[in-house]
């Protein structure tokens, strides 16, 4: 079996009260995980931890997704999210050892305390990926798993409508100009590292170890494989067939209009501050070339550093590198 088999642990009560605080009052709803879960592997086990008797309406729902209602008896305040926590991460420990046919462990919460679970899991080499709501998960969870999933950009979710005194914050796609840099740099790291062709889940699985709260849907695409087209159309990438039908090569295009674009650009501008008669140190080119084109980033293809790139350039003729010992730099000029 080559699909993921994964385990389900809910922290039922952070999940709740953070999509209500945070979403406008809205109710907490299992189905969007399970549909994501679906995506992703076979859950064969599904355990929510809570006092129950606090949510009686939601104890209907989370049955008809097949999930187990562990309950938590009632105590006093920390004292009973203490014992939810404990109970949760003991459960989650005994399934990793007893049961070793399971890969990836599903931790839904926001909560920090699960921060040492998470990296016990994954010395057991078990992949993690967690759940919760955006402004109710601490900054120390979601990097320390494999996947973070924010519950409000799950698909199926909608924030109710925006209630007087509650902030909600406005989606807006980010930057597309980063993701082309965050894919191009990843890319070029890759590509130096194994020295072996890349495919797209090499890929996707490299932006994920680097933000594990990556997702497509936050530059406004649907798929990863969406994204990469985009970047092809660009200029950036080219892919071509991979091993398997569905996981493309991607590589950088030997030669691409934008890169060459890059390359005249450098030229240009060494061209016109060699005008001035002044000697041109490598320090500083960076920001000149930033002048000319304010978005420039020599990662965009996948070059680790400007000097690099400029090396690159020298190698192709287009300027000449001399390290000047009296300088401490390199000086550069027209090739």
């Amino acid at each position: 079996m080559d699909e993921e088999r994964i385990a389900l642990f809910i922290d039922f009560e952070n999940l709740a009260i953070g999509a209500r605080e945070a979403l406008g009052g809205m109710e907490f709803d299992f189905e969007p995980i399970g549909n994501a879960l679906a995506e992703r592997g076979r859950v064969v086990t599904r355990k929510a931890y809570a006092d129950w008797s606090m949510f009686a309406d939601a104890r209907q729902k989370m049955t008809r997704g097949h999930v187990e209602l562990i309950e938590i008896p009632q105590r006093m305040g920390a004292t009973r999210k203490n014992a939810a926590d404990i109970k949760m991460a003991v459960d989650a420990i005994e399934v990793a050892f007893e049961r070793a046919y399971i890969t990836t462990f599903v931790i839904c919460t926001g909560d920090s305390d699960f921060t040492p679970l998470v990296h016990k899991l994954r010395e057991l080499n078990k992949r993690v990926i967690g759940v919760g709501v955006k402004a109710s998960t601490s900054k120390m969870l979601p990097p320390a798993c494999d996947e973070f999933l924010f519950y409000e950009n799950l698909e199926g979710v909608e924030p109710s409508r925006q209630t007087p005194g509650t902030k909600v914050e406005e989606d807006q796609a980010t930057d597309v100009a980063d993701l082309d840099s965050l894919i191009s740099s990843t890319l070029g790291g890759l590509s130096r590292s194994s020295g072996d062709e890349v495919v797209a889940s090499s890929l996707k699985r490299a932006l994920l170890r680097k933000d594990s709260t990556f997702s497509e849907a936050d530059y406004g695409f649907r798929a990863f494989g969406e994204i990469l087209r985009h970047l092809e159309e660009k200029g950036l990438i080219e892919l071509t067939d991979g091993p398997s039908k569905g996981d493309p090569l991607v590589s950088f295009p030997s030669g691409g209009s934008a890169e060459q674009e890059a390359f005249d650009l450098l030229g240009k501008v060494v061209a016109d501050l060699g005008a001035r008669g002044d000697p041109i140190l490598l320090s500083g080119l960076k920001n000149q070339m930033r002048k000319r084109q304010p978005g420039f980033s020599e990662k965009k293809f996948g070059f680790g550093g400007f000097l690099q790139f400029c090396k690159a350039a020298a190698t192709r003729g287009i300027i000449d590198l001399t390290w000047n010992d009296k300088l401490e730099d390199y000086t550069v000029t027209t090739g």
